[in-house]
């Protein structure tokens, strides 16, 4: 698969004029004007709402505007649906990949280049040909192309679509959060995929909240806000505190402003456990204390705080809550005792998507609000609607379908069933992981009221400036150990980084 390329051209491969597009009473593009290039990388930013959905949908054919146009390679072209804008060239990369389950990678792959039903084709001679495409796109051996498309990883799944998508003429190419479910191996391999795209003339639209990841791999970066564009900026002229600025109209330090109260005794106490993954892990979180928890991928962070709340045996060790041995057999034990523990990957393992904000919220607290194996629906409501308005969750209703929510909103609900159920010891695994720059701020001040009420906080966080920020103490991992602990006042970026490659800087050492 070696995708055709057209040939670039002086002036924009796609361009966006006055766009506009409504929603009922809601405008979520407001005349929005923006030229795409031939071999360039086109980073789109913006708060969750800001509009950036909505200009992809319109370019790649799944909306129409209302005002506006669309002109390609200078001529003006109208979508009438996904299919008239890929045989344009003009693909997208969802951040939801839409896989067919019972059929391999290479048909799910090469599903719009099949023979008409009735006609025979080669199984053997399609997965070999997409085995080859992987290799010469830089993912040789990340997955088998036999594999029926149900037991693919989210990350296999992204890769299909990316497969998928470089089928055919390809001028304008979207990626939509394309690096929230890959490794860091995938993600380098991505990138030099798509700078290899940009050398060869394709117009790259990029679409992330990633900071870092933009300022490393875009060109230019345009900023949506309230559906208008705000700016567009050279990346390498441009940084976080002004792309910040750009989108949420305020400073990025302003958003670790946290009140830093003396914190009381300790709450949650673990003491030397040992688990399947981690070993003689001990530390503590106090009252009113946010402790983060850093490391690199696969320090066992995650795999720690599902033994705590009783996911995963602790072979040895203990865990105390208050000063008591905790010995729960289920997460429900956990939660009874008054430990509340929000999951990193919340789609999967945190949220009931196809149910409504009432039932999420309401999931952890329903022993209080029931009698006599009923549940007081008038109460719920009320309590539901409550923790909603608090967190401004955005919806039109607490009975709205959690999948329909933003990343930033989901993870809002799943912090508003927590703060109702009123924990001891809160542990937020990658709070803020695909949320954009606005909601993270309102996360990092609810995590800031939880402590100033009183809570225990244990927040793990792969984002250096986020643990920096909020955490008073800072407990660092590396292969399943603690390598060390540092107050907020003597840590930095460095000196985190030197505990959680402790035993990589020592083995260097010794071989030098």
């Amino acid at each position: 698969m070696t995708p055709t390329m057209t040939p670039a051209t002086s002036g924009p491969a796609l361009r966006v004029e006055g766009l506009g597009k409504r929603f009922g009473a809601v405008r979520a593009l407001d005349g929005v004007t923006l030229d795409i290039r031939p071999g360039e990388v086109l980073a789109l930013m913006g708060e969750n709402g800001a509009g950036k959905s909505t200009l992809l949908k319109i370019i790649t054919g799944d909306h129409r505007p209302d005002d506006g146009r669309l002109l390609l390679g200078g001529q003006e072209v109208s979508f009438g649906s996904p299919a008239d804008a890929r045989r344009a060239g003009v693909r997208v990369i969802a951040q939801e990949p839409e896989i067919i389950p019972h059929v391999s990678v290479a048909e799910n792959v090469y599903v719009g280049a099949l023979p008409a039903r009735g006609r025979l084709f080669s199984h053997r001679a399609l997965s070999e040909r997409t085995r080859a495409d992987l290799e010469r796109l830089g993912f040789a051996g990340a997955m088998d192309p036999g594999c029926p498309g149900e037991r693919l990883s989210p990350a296999q799944r992204q890769l299909v679509e990316i497969l998928r998508a470089l089928t055919g003429e390809v001028r304008v190419l979207a990626f939509d959060e394309p690096t929230s479910s890959l490794s860091d191996h995938e993600v380098s391999a991505l990138f030099a995929l798509i700078r290899r795209l940009r050398d060869q003339g394709v117009a790259i639209v990029y679409v992330s909240h990633r900071m870092q990841e933009i300022l490393r791999l875009a060109d230019r970066v345009a900023v949506l806000r309230d559906g208008r564009l705000v700016g567009v900026r050279p990346a390498a002229e441009t940084g976080e505190d002004e792309l910040v600025r750009m989108m949420v109209g305020r400073d990025l330090s302003a958003m670790f402003q946290r009140e830093r109260n003396r914190p009381g005794g300790p709450v949650l106490a673990l003491n030397g456990v040992t688990t399947d993954d981690v070993t003689d892990v001990s530390f503590e979180v106090r009252a009113g204390e946010v402790v983060g928890l850093a490391g690199l991928v696969g320090a066992g962070r995650s795999e720690l705080a599902r033994a705590v709340v009783g996911d995963l045996p602790i072979r040895s060790g203990e865990v105390l809550l208050e000063g008591r041995r905790l010995r729960p057999r289920s997460p429900s034990d956990t939660v009874r005792a008054g430990i509340g523990f929000a999951p990193e990957e919340r789609k999967a393992q945190a949220l009931l998507l196809h149910r409504s904000i009432r039932d999420n919220v309401s999931l952890a607290v329903l022993d209080r609000l029931s009698r006599f194996h009923l549940v007081r629906r008038a109460a719920e409501r009320a309590l539901v609607r409550e923790y909603a308005d608090r967190l401004r969750v955005k919806a039109p209703s607490v009975e709205t379908e959690v999948r329909r929510l933003s990343g930033g909103n989901q993870q809002k609900v799943v912090l508003a069933r927590w703060l109702a159920r009123k924990p001891k010891v809160l542990i937020l695994d990658e709070p803020t992981r695909g949320v954009d720059v606005g909601a993270k701020a309102e996360i990092y001040s609810i995590i800031d009221r939880l402590a100033a009420d009183g809570v225990a906080v244990l927040v793990i966080s792969s984002e250096l400036p986020e643990v920096l920020g909020l955490a008073d103490r800072i407990v660092v991992m590396q292969n399943g150990r603690v390598t060390g602990e540092l107050d907020r006042r003597q840590a930095g970026e460095e000196q985190v980084l030197a505990l959680a490659m402790a035993d990589q800087i020592t083995s260097e050492g010794a071989r030098q």
